[in-house]
């Protein structure tokens, strides 16, 4: 039977609660590799393990969807855009949890966002403290209704 303790981490002036009864990888997908490192160091700070794609093309190829119970991606990305990342894993895992990150200011992608049933949409440079609550928040309600 798994556990049901909870790990407790404090990061960036918060506290993040992760449950590590269930392994749980969260994808990153950014071409930029600035970005994908950084944020996986913040996750990596609360405690959440992190795989990195240099493209969405990349993560479909490798089988990010298998072990990912949350996805970030860029939205703007050469070759597959995020949006269809979006589309494509979502038609696989259909409660995939996704939080789009972009340095395009723009409501409407906000907008296209949250209606595609995205979790957040925040613009570079976003809060860290920020980020890791959305995806904290994320996987506790997919492994809540997976």
């Amino acid at each position: 039977m798994a556990s049901d303790r909870a790990t407790i981490r404090l990061c960036v002036g918060g506290i993040v609660v992760l449950n590590r009864a269930q392994s749980c990888v969260v994808a990153v997908v950014d071409d930029d590799a600035r970005i994908r490192e950084s944020v996986s160091d913040l996750l990596a700070s609360a405690g959440f393990e992190t795989k990195l794609f240099s493209s969405a093309e990349e993560f479909m190829r490798m089988s990010g969807l298998d072990v990912s119970c949350c996805l970030i991606t860029d939205v703007r990305m050469p070759g597959m855009d995020g949006w269809e990342l979006q589309s494509l894993a979502c038609e696989k895992v259909p409660k995939l949890p996704v939080v789009f990150i972009t340095a395009h200011k723009d409501d409407e992608a906000r907008r296209r966002a949250m209606e595609l049933g995205a979790v957040a949409l925040l613009y570079k440079p976003f809060d860290g403290e920020e980020l890791l609550e959305i995806v904290d928040a994320a996987i506790k309600k997919y492994r809540a209704h997976p």
